[in-house]
């Protein structure tokens, strides 16, 4: 396979969902290259991934980015189906109409969803699983940070500065944009004049991210997996411990791992590079990549 290919701009794709509903996504990549599939954390989008499909595919692979039910482009959920089980289903319904199996790469939200998948009958639509700064056992006041965002600012933004500021202030250890035109990716203006996060505030409704509360369930499809799992940690992150680490490696002594120095919570966005060489990394140690 050829990895010189030019693969500069994504072709957007549509998949349904559990329940019917219509998932978005970018395709990046040659479609016979090995298939890796991004979920991005509760509040994001798939642009939240940067330049990872790019590199991807200029690597050779078959990227998938996808917006999560009630979140970007895709679909919110009528009925606010937004538990566990239902992205779980919408994952595997992915892998299935993509027609190949392959490795699931989630942060946060989509890391548990990845987890959680991997226990499922239908499992073996997974080759390998990533999970970006996220584990069964989480810091609970890291957790309550994550769910207090996303709660914030009901009332919206009366311009993109000023939601510029409120990132500011929940990510201070990244550099505040100059420009804060890339926020649209993640926010609309309604007639109101305001700009609102798009995603469904039905998300957090009895569950949001608060992943302190499925530990048990978490840790059982921990000690089922088989497949090969690599965990990525921000250094700096308030979420996910040393300790944390620890834990689940002694639930999976076959993980491998890798720490971000300059990264947080937020791993794949603040220092996207070294995070892409470590998905392609593990991707290539694991496929044929000939």
């Amino acid at each position: 396979m050829s990895n010189e290919a030019d693969f500069t701009e994504p072709a957007r794709v549509t998949f349904r969902g559990y329940g019917g509903i219509n998932l978005a996504g970018d395709s990046w990549g040659p479609q016979d290259g090995p298939l890796v599939v991004f979920l991005h954390g509760g509040g994001q989008t798939r642009h939240s991934w940067k330049d990872s499909g790019l590199a991807l595919a200029k690597a050779g692979m078959h990227a998938v980015q996808l917006d999560a039910r009630g979140h970007g482009d895709s679909d919110w959920a009528p009925e606010g189906d937004y538990t566990r089980g239902a992205m779980v289903e919408d994952l595997l319904g992915v892998l299935e109409q993509i027609g190949k199996p392959g490795f699931v790469v989630g942060a946060s939200m989509g890391g548990l969803t990845g987890l959680i998948a991997s226990a499922h009958p239908q499992h073996e639509r997974m080759t390998g699983l990533v999970l970006v700064d996220v584990v069964p056992r989480p810091e609970v006041a890291g957790v309550e940070r994550v769910i207090n965002f996303l709660g914030s600012n009901p009332e919206g933004f009366a311009s993109l500065e000023e939601a510029a500021d409120a990132v500011a202030a929940y990510l201070p250890h990244r550099r505040r944009p100059r420009n804060p035109e890339g926020l649209q990716r993640n926010l609309r203006q309604r007639e109101d004049g305001r700009w609102y996060w798009h995603w469904d505030p039905a998300m957090l409704g009895g569950r949001g991210e608060q992943i302190d509360m499925h530990t048990e369930a978490l840790e059982d499809a921990a000690r089922q997996l088989t497949m090969p799992v690599l965990l990525v940690r921000g250094a700096l992150s308030d979420v996910v411990s040393e300790e944390g680490v620890r834990s689940f490696q002694a639930l999976v002594p076959h993980a491998e791992y890798a720490e971000i120095g300059a990264a947080a919570h937020t791993a794949a966005s603040d220092a996207n590079d070294e995070f892409t060489d470590a998905v392609v990394d593990f991707v290539r140690a694991h496929v044929n990549m000939e």
